[in-house]
C-alpha cells in the first residue's frame, strides 16, 4: 500500500496542500487583525482548511498528479502504474485517515494556540463593584476642528466632577477618550472599559452661543438611561457642566455627600476666555511632543496673565514645564524649566491647598528633580487624601516615589490599582512592564507589555522594555533586531549597545555606546552608565553615574530599580544612594 501511495504521489500533494495551507494562514492572521475582522473569520478558515485535508487525500488517491496534468486512475487502466489491489474500503479509510491527521492542528488552532500567550485582555483589570460609568470624548460638531480641544475639555470637566460622587467608580480620562473618532459599539467600548454606564454628547459651538447634547446608556442592553440637549450663553459653561454631572447622578441614584455640590464646579475662573486658554493647554500638554508642549506653555502662560489667581492653570504650567525639562537640549535650558516649574506648583498649592492636582505635581519635582523623598511622599499622601480616586495620583506616587525607594511590591500594586481606573493607558501598562520586569516577575511583564503596545504601538518605552524582556529570557539576537528599529536615537543606540554585547557582537556594540555617549553623554549620562552596568563594567558605570549626579539627571530616580542587580554588590553602591538620599534596603 505505501508503494501505491508513492506511485501516486499521494504524498506529494499532501506536502503541497501543507504549503498553501501554512502560507494561508500566514496572510490571513495579520490581514484579519489589521482590518479587526471578528475572530471567527480565523477560526472558519481553520476549519476549512482542517476539512481540506482528507479531501485533498482522497482526491490525490484517486487521480494520478502528473506534470502536465491529473489522469483518473483505474484499477488496471492504463493510467495506472501498479495494478490496483484495493478495494472499496479504502475510501473511507483514507478520509479517516485524512481527519485523524488534520484534527490535531484543528483542535491545536481553536483551543490551546492563545492559551498563555499574553494578549490584550489577558491582563484587563476586574470591573469595579458598584455603578460605574465612562465619559467618552464630546463630539465636536462646530464648523471649526481647532475647537476639538473645547469639547474634550468640556467631557474631561465633567468627568472630573463626577469622580468626585461617593459610590461611583469613573473610568480615567486615558481609557475612554481612546476610542475618539472611532465607530465602536456602545456596548462594546462598555464591556473593553469594564463599566455599567457610558456618558457620550456632542458639541456645537457658534459665536457665543453653544448646544450641548449628552446621553448616558445602560451597557448591558444598550437602552438609554437619560439624555437631555443644553442650549446657553457661552458665559454659562460652568452651569451646563454642573446640569449635566448633577443630571447623570440623579440617572444612576447616586446619593451624593452632603459638600457635593461645592466639589462640582469649585475653582472656575471669572473669565471664560481663561477657561478656553486652560482647556487648549492642558489638551497641548497630553499630546507628548515638544512642540506641543511649547504651544501649551505659551496658552497657559495667556491664561495666567488673565487671571493670575486660577490655580489649575499653575497646576497644568507646572506640569508642562516638567516635560519641557526632560526634553531640554542643555542642562542650563532644563534647570530654567525645571525651576520655573517648582515655582508654578508651589503657586497653585498656595492658591489651592484644597485641590489634588498642585501636590501630585509638586510630589512628582520634588522626587525627580530635587530628590527630597520625604517632601514628595508627604504631597503625594496630601493628594490621595483629598482625592483617593485620583489614578495620576496614585500612579505617580508608585513610579516616582516607591519604586525608586525599592519599594518594588508596593510599587506594582499600587499601579495595577492605577489601572482599575484607567485601564486603556498604555502609560501604565509599560509602567507596570517595567515595574515587573526588575522584580523578576517576566510572565506578568510581557503581559503588560504586550498591552501597552496594543494600546499605543507607538509607546517607545513599552518597545524598549520589551527589548530588555528578551535579553532576560535569554533571547539576544531577536532583541537586537528589535533594538536596530527603535525610532528614537537615545533608546536605539543604548538598547542596541546592551544587546550587541549580549549577542556577541562586541564591535556593533561598542560602535553604538560611543555614538551615545557623543550625541548624548552631556545630558544623559545616566544611560551610558545603565550600558555599562548591562555589559558587566562596574568602573565605567560608577564614573558615568558620577557625570549623572553632577547633572542632576533626573532619571538617576530608577536608579535601584534597574541598576541594583549588577551593581549592588559594589562597594561603591551604598555609597551612592546615601549621596542620593536613598535607603540602601529594599531592591
Amino acid at each position: 500500500m505505501l508503494e501505491e501511495f508513492k506511485q501516486r504521489r499521494v504524498f506529494r500533494a499532501l506536502l503541497a496542500f501543507g504549503l498553501v495551507a501554512f502560507g494561508l494562514l500566514q496572510v490571513v492572521e495579520p490581514v484579519m487583525h489589521g482590518l479587526e475582522l471578528p475572530d471567527w473569520v480565523l477560526k472558519v478558515t481553520v476549519v476549512a482548511l482542517g476539512v481540506g485535508f482528507p479531501i485533498t487525500l482522497v482526491l490525490a488517491w484517486a487521480f494520478d498528479l502528473r506534470d502536465a496534468g491529473a489522469a483518473r486512475v483505474e484499477a488496471g487502466g492504463a493510467g495506472a502504474r501498479v495494478p490496483s489491489r484495493i478495494g472499496v474500503w479504502i475510501w473511507p479509510l483514507l478520509a479517516g485517515m485524512g481527519l485523524l491527521i488534520a484534527a490535531p492542528g484543528v483542535i491545536y488552532y481553536l483551543s490551546f494556540r492563545n492559551q498563555g500567550r499574553p494578549s490584550p485582555t489577558n491582563s484587563a483589570p476586574a470591573a469595579p463593584s458598584g455603578p460605574s460609568v465612562a465619559v467618552l470624548a464630546f463630539v465636536n460638531l462646530s464648523a471649526d476642528p481647532e475647537q476639538d480641544y473645547f469639547s474634550d475639555g468640556l467631557a474631561a470637566e465633567i468627568l472630573n466632577a463626577l469622580a468626585h460622587v461617593p459610590g461611583l467608580s469613573v473610568t480615567g480620562r486615558t481609557s475612554s477618550f481612546s476610542f475618539k473618532g472611532k465607530a465602536e459599539d456602545l456596548r462594546a467600548i462598555g464591556q473593553k472599559l469594564n463599566v455599567s454606564a457610558i456618558l457620550e454628547g456632542s458639541v456645537r459651538k457658534a459665536g457665543s452661543r453653544i448646544r450641548i447634547t449628552a446621553q448616558l446608556v445602560k451597557v448591558q442592553d444598550g437602552y438609554n438611561l437619560w439624555a437631555e440637549t443644553f442650549d446657553r450663553e457661552l458665559r454659562d459653561i460652568f452651569a451646563v457642566q454642573d446640569d449635566i454631572a448633577t443630571a447623570v447622578v440623579a440617572a444612576l441614584k447616586i446619593k451624593l455627600l452632603p459638600g457635593q455640590a461645592t466639589i462640582i464646579g469649585k475653582d472656575r475662573p471669572a473669565r471664560e476666555e481663561v477657561y478656553s486658554l486652560f482647556l487648549l493647554g492642558r489638551e497641548l500638554n497630553r499630546r507628548g511632543s515638544a512642540d506641543a508642549w511649547r504651544k501649551s506653555q505659551e496658552a497657559l502662560e495667556k491664561a495666567l496673565a488673565l487671571d493670575a489667581s486660577y490655580a489649575p492653570a499653575w497646576s497644568a504650567l507646572a506640569s508642562t514645564l516638567l516635560n519641557r525639562s526632560s526634553d531640554s537640549k542643555s542642562e542650563s535650558e532644563a534647570g530654567a524649566f525645571k525651576r520655573l516649574g517648582r515655582a508654578a506648583a508651589e503657586k497653585a498649592v498656595a492658591l489651592a491647598p484644597g485641590r489634588a492636582d498642585g501636590y501630585r505635581v509638586r510630589g512628582n519635582m520634588r522626587a525627580r528633580d530635587l530628590w527630597d523623598w520625604r517632601g514628595a511622599e508627604q504631597d503625594f499622601d496630601r493628594a490621595l487624601a483629598l482625592d483617593p480616586r485620583d489614578f495620576a495620583a496614585i500612579a505617580d506616587r508608585a513610579i516616582s516615589l516607591l519604586a525608586p525607594l525599592g519599594r518594588l511590591k508596593e510599587a506594582i500594586a499600587e499601579t495595577r490599582r492605577s489601572l482599575l481606573l484607567e485601564p486603556l493607558s498604555s502609560t501604565l501598562w509599560s509602567n507596570l512592564c517595567w515595574l515587573s520586569l526588575h522584580d523578576g516577575q517576566l510572565g506578568p511583564a510581557r503581559e503588560a507589555c504586550v498591552r501597552a503596545l496594543a494600546i499605543a504601538p507607538e509607546n517607545i518605552y513599552a518597545r524598549s522594555y520589551s527589548i530588555l524582556l528578551s535579553l532576560r529570557e535569554g533571547q539576544p539576537k531577536p532583541a537586537l533586531a528589535a533594538a536596530q528599529l527603535l525610532p528614537d536615537e537615545e533608546a536605539r543606540l543604548a538598547s542596541v549597545a546592551i544587546a550587541a554585547h549580549l549577542a556577541g557582537e562586541e564591535l556593533k556594540a561598542q560602535q553604538a555606546l560611543d555614538e551615545l555617549k557623543r550625541k548624548f553623554g552631556k545630558e544623559a549620562a545616566y544611560e551610558v552608565a545603565r550600558v555599562y552596568s548591562w555589559q558587566g563594567q562596574p568602573d565605567a558605570a560608577f564614573e558615568w553615574l558620577a557625570r549623572a549626579f553632577a547633572q542632576h539627571d533626573s532619571d538617576l530616580c530608577s536608579l535601584k530599580v534597574e541598576l541594583s542587580r549588577s551593581l549592588s554588590s559594589d562597594r561603591r553602591w551604598a555609597p551612592f544612594l546615601a549621596r542620593m538620599g536613598l535607603p540602601s534596603t529594599g531592591q
